[in-house]
């Protein structure tokens, strides 16, 4: 089986999130899972679990929920970066 490469990463915000799993639905790379914890809202946010992601804002695009999801592409070691 190949190893899947990480080409970027996802920022969830979890008290964004209502938990309605369609991220985790359309992303091929099934980076994507849904926490046990909950919200404050009482939702089980969605959570990125670290590596495999694609970037291919398919997660980004699905969500109903505007601001929940940021996308970057580019290494992850470079995470937090992005304002300097």
């Amino acid at each position: 089986m190949a190893e899947r490469k990480t080409r970027g990463w996802v920022n969830i915000h979890a008290e964004e999130c209502k938990g309605c799993g369609l991220c985790i639905a359309v992303c091929p790379a099934g980076c994507l899972e849904l926490l046990d914890d909950l919200n404050h809202q009482g939702y089980h946010p969605a959570h990125y679990r670290g590596e495999g992601c694609r970037a291919d804002g398919l997660c980004f695009y699905a969500c109903p929920e505007p601001g929940a999801i940021e996308v970057f592409k580019g290494d992850p070691a470079e995470k937090g970066k992005e304002d300097e």
